[in-house]
């Protein structure tokens, strides 16, 4: 056996081993996975969409599917009652009798997010003078965008609510 010398010693002790082929380990893939997976979970806020059963949309067949809003977003559902020709509104689950006492709710809502919009959930029954007492007083508090919900059919399928323009 013939002895090396030191240089080719070191080049020998040097040179890599041939590559093998990598194997795919699955495992901390789906470990990367599930963290991300419980990280957007977890930072997601879901919204969920204040419906009043009582409230028998209006039908738009030409209605334009809106924006997701940036910022908040207020439902009021305005329900009418055609026995006693009387309105009343809905927002968050607390009841108002009339526009006016949604004033302060509005005008904080507007402060804590300038952006905030309103989306109307009214009766079909409900008189245009009750809503107008509405977006007057929302116009008052300082929001400026309003939509209107309904629906695109008789049967009571939602249609994607209507922007009204700003």
């Amino acid at each position: 056996m013939a002895r090396l010398s030191h240089t080719q010693l070191t080049r020998q002790q040097t040179r890599l081993v041939p590559e093998e082929e990598p194997e795919f380990q699955i495992a901390p893939m789906i470990d990367i996975l599930l963290v991300l997976l419980v990280f957007f979970m977890s930072i997601t806020t879901a919204e969920i969409l204040q419906v009043n059963e009582g409230v028998i949309l209006p039908v738009a067949k030409d209605a334009k599917e809106r924006a997701k809003p940036k910022t908040g977003e207020i439902i009021v559902n305005v329900l009418w009652s055609p026995l006693t020709d009387v309105g009343s509104i809905e927002v968050s689950e607390q009841q108002f009798a009339r526009a006016d006492e949604l004033k302060d709710l509005l005008a904080r809502a507007v402060a804590a997010a300038p952006e905030t919009r309103i989306l109307i959930r009214a009766d079909r029954n409900v008189r245009y003078d009750y809503l107008r007492s509405i977006m007057i007083v929302a116009g008052g508090a300082g929001v400026g965008k309003v939509t209107f919900s309904v629906v695109d059919k008789d049967n009571g399928t939602p249609a994607p609510p209507a922007n009204t323009p700003p």
